[in-house]
């Protein structure tokens, strides 16, 4: 199953992609504005042409694992994104991500590194689930 992978944030929203087979990610790119209307027009779009069967935004709880007022933001991102899309959307814990993201090196910006961690942290979850 092909995922996209968002790490929302007002400003810039990171975007990844897995392969086919849901085993890879690779980052994307980046949205701006992502809660606009032409930033979650631009995320259908990428959504579709990259056939994605799923979208998978990071929740970003505290450390606790608690929600707070970024969480609930995200929350309601991926509300607006099952109103435009055709396909499921889930959140999914990304704590840590950004830090990952931001030691890793490569030529993505952060955020889509960023998502490209979340993601496959996502992949990985789910193949220990279904396995």
């Amino acid at each position: 199953m092909k995922v996209v992978a968002l790490d929302y944030g007002a400003a810039r929203t990171g975007v990844a992609v897995s392969d086919a087979t849901g085993t890879i990610a690779r980052p994307l790119g980046i949205v701006e504005r992502a809660a606009s209307p032409e930033g979650l027009e631009r995320i259908r779009d990428l959504v579709r042409g990259e056939a994605a069967e799923l979208v998978v935004v990071g929740l970003p709880l505290t450390l606790r694992g608690e929600r707070g007022s970024q969480a609930d933001e995200t929350t309601a991102f991926a509300e607006s994104l099952r109103g435009v899309l055709g396909v499921p959307v889930e959140t999914y814990d990304e704590r840590f991500t950004t830090s990952l993201a931001a030691a890793a090196s490569g030529s993505a910006p952060e955020d889509a590194r960023a998502a490209a961690h979340l993601l496959e942290s996502y992949l990985a979850w789910t193949s220990t689930k279904s396995g």
